[in-house]
């Protein structure tokens, strides 16, 4: 399903890249001539992320270390989710909310680090792409949130079944007395970080029409390492490796 939706998206971002580029001839948005296409020194941009098991937020600054290098520093935040998750309802009863059975945690990432990247060609004064290749590692923290869910529960006193919110528990809940989901918050004031590292390479398109305002399609993959497991399903062994593909689509601003 995950493969299937990155590709989708790199269809779509294909598809932009090859509308922006007819929006410019059809309504004139003129792009960089040889004239002003300078070399900025400086860059932040933002973007969007899909990736093998969910899906993230960047932001990015960067600074020319020459032509053809630049320096960045990068944040990243991310959903993790793990690929033996499948999302379950309670057939016995009407109303109940969807939930993974088997999950013990909500995994987010935070990324934080640096890295190069090379320009393999410079866009044409007529337009085109950029293409560059980067590299870039830091620090990685995980955070692990607990998750809680609705449990069915006979009350003594009236004889009727009652829900209460409950950390699952693999031992005592199971899909007859699950309910469902409850409120995303909860468990929040329960987070375990566990810190690592992170290694990442790919490449980059800048399809923008103007330099200053680059717009990037980002293809990758990302290996996230802990020397602790990480515990996300209660029936298989904590991860201490996630290796993901991703593709980010982002814009940005470059300047002196």
């Amino acid at each position: 399903m995950r493969d299937s939706l990155l590709k989708y998206l790199f269809v779509f971002i294909i598809t932009l890249i090859f509308s922006t580029e007819l929006r410019a001839q059809l309504f004139g948005e003129e792009p960089d001539t040889a004239s002003d296409n300078l070399l900025f020194r400086k860059e932040y941009g933002g973007s969007a992320i899909i990736h093998s098991n969910g899906w993230g937020l960047e932001f990015r600054i960067g600074r020319n270390k020459s032509i053809n290098n630049k320096l960045m520093f990068e944040g990243n935040l991310l959903e993790m989710k793990d690929s033996k998750e499948i999302k379950s309802i309670n057939p016995f009863f009407t109303n109940t909310r969807s939930y993974y059975y088997g999950k013990l945690n909500a995994l987010y990432m935070l990324r934080g680090g640096v890295g190069m990247q090379r320009m393999l060609n410079r866009k044409p004064y007529f337009g085109g792409v950029e293409l560059r290749i980067f590299y870039s590692g830091g620090i990685s923290a995980a955070f692990t949130k607990p998750v809680y869910l609705h449990i069915i529960k006979l009350d003594e006193g009236t004889y009727r079944y009652i829900t209460v919110v409950e950390k699952y528990n693999p031992d005592d809940h199971f899909p007859d007395n699950i309910y469902g989901r409850a409120s995303f918050t909860k468990g929040f004031d329960e987070l375990t970080l566990y810190p690592g590292l992170y290694a990442k390479a790919g490449l980059s398109v800048d399809f923008g029409t103007l330099n200053q305002r680059p717009k990037m399609l980002e293809a990758g993959i990302v290996l996230d390492a802990f020397p602790k497991g990480v515990p996300i399903m209660a029936f298989k062994d904590p991860n201490q490796f996630f290796l993901t593909l991703y593709i980010s689509f982002g814009i940005g601003k470059r300047y002196d």
